[in-house]
């Protein structure tokens, strides 16, 4: 592929979003599929934890090895090899439910193999990104991969639900299995991956690299102070994340409508902002999108903080949303446009972790607070924090090296 013709390498990067976007639909529908059968099978808030714990935790120990792999090896053969590994977990676990041999602990078992799956998939898609895309385009394809990711998110609680009632559960499990080999063939056959030079020594240790990887990040204050700022504002928007739900039944009332709505209406404003980043690309000087997104973000937060009205409360939800995609995607092109390649999958595989852990670990604290303390006021503080961290970021001295 010539990197540097225009038609070719948006057909090619076009081609391996959709096998993505079609990879994606099929997890997505199976791990709502799974929560929703586990909820109506225990009504249990012990197995409700159990599931966060076996969706997060394996990606979190996994993606040190993936970040080693992705500098090591094909990444597009790790993309797939993770993705036909979930397959085959999906398959067999979807067989023997046929067969009348399902049990709980054959799904938790399911979730661990697709979490380890992607600690490996996320480290190679990110490092992979790069080498198909140019440099000023980063933020733009970022932006289609994050409206993808929310159309895919929009439908599959739906979906999901809709499966259980007129199938099964194992019917939501062969559409992942249907799913993931279209996303394989994609990839396989159809993307054409740019070589790389040979960039890692692959004689040495796997804890060696890790640690080469992580001095890397640690040695290079722009980047550490970059994933200070997003674990910053990872546990400011944990919140919003987690105890809006919990606010929107104490205040608006119990009705799951009004928690699909604020569910609908950030997905639609993710969507939004992605579209926007998409075809926009945001400032040349990344960090100043970073920064206008946080501050739409500390302001709708404050909103959802102090609304009583549900539709006003829906549009600050949809705002908060929107503002979304102009944090992240500048986030992800940075790292991906400024780390050498011989190590972007161990640092993209750093960020994984810090996004994978950061936001359950900071509920440990709001969660036991939103007991004590009125959430509203929390959203308000957490709002306010966010823009105050606005100006810090802006005025970093590290950050100025990577600043156009």
């Amino acid at each position: 592929m010539e990197r540097n013709g225009e038609n070719p390498w948006k057909r090619n990067v076009g081609l391996f979003l959709a096998g993505q976007a079609v990879s994606l639909v099929g997890s997505s529908l199976v791990g709502y599929a799974v929560l929703w059968y586990m909820t109506l099978r225990t009504g249990s808030g012990a197995v409700m934890t159990a599931f966060i714990l076996a969706t997060m935790l394996p990606t979190f120990f996994m993606s040190p090895f993936g970040g080693v792999w992705a500098d090591r090896y094909n990444r597009r053969n790790l993309i797939n090899i993770a993705d036909a590994c979930i397959a085959v977990a999906s398959l067999c676990v979807a067989a023997l439910f046929s067969a009348g041999s399902g049990a709980m602990w054959l799904l938790f078992l399911c979730l661990i193999v697709r979490s380890l799956g992607q600690g490996v998939q996320f480290p190679a898609v990110g490092a992979l990104i790069p080498q198909l895309v140019p440099e000023e385009h980063l933020v733009r394809v970022n932006g289609i991969q994050t409206a993808i990711q929310s159309v895919a998110n929009l439908g599959s609680p739906a979906l999901g639900a809709a499966l259980l009632k007129f199938a099964s559960i194992q019917a939501a499990l062969y559409v992942d299995v249907l799913t993931a080999a279209v996303g394989i063939a994609i990839l396989a056959f159809l993307v054409k991956v740019p070589a790389r030079d040979a960039v890692i020594q692959k004689n040495a240790s796997y804890f060696r690299e890790m640690k080469d990887g992580l001095a890397y990040t640690s040695g290079r204050a722009w980047l550490k102070m970059l994933f200070v700022f997003a674990a910053v504002f990872l546990v400011l928007i944990s919140p919003v994340a987690f105890l809006t739900p919990l606010q929107v039944a104490r205040d608006f009332g119990e009705d799951e409508w009004l928690l699909m709505a604020i569910e609908l209406a950030f997905s639609a404003g993710i969507i939004g902002g992605g579209v926007l980043v998409s075809v926009w690309g945001g400032f040349s000087d990344r960090i100043k999108t970073i920064v206008l997104g946080a501050v739409l973000l500390g302001i709708s937060t404050i909103a959802l903080g102090l609304l009583t009205n549900f539709p006003l409360y829906l549009v600050a939800m949809a705002l908060c949303g929107f503002s979304m995609p102009l944090v992240n995607t500048p986030f992800q092109a940075i790292i991906q446009s400024r780390v050498e390649d011989a190590f972007l999958g161990r640092v993209t595989s750093v960020w994984t972790m810090i996004t994978t852990l950061i936001m359950p670990l900071s509920m440990l604290a709001f969660g036991p607070l939103a007991d004590l303390v009125n959430i509203d006021w929390m959203l308000v503080v957490s709002g306010a924090a966010t823009i105050v961290a606005c100006p810090l970021m802006a005025a970093n001295r590290a950050l100025r090296e990577i600043r156009v």
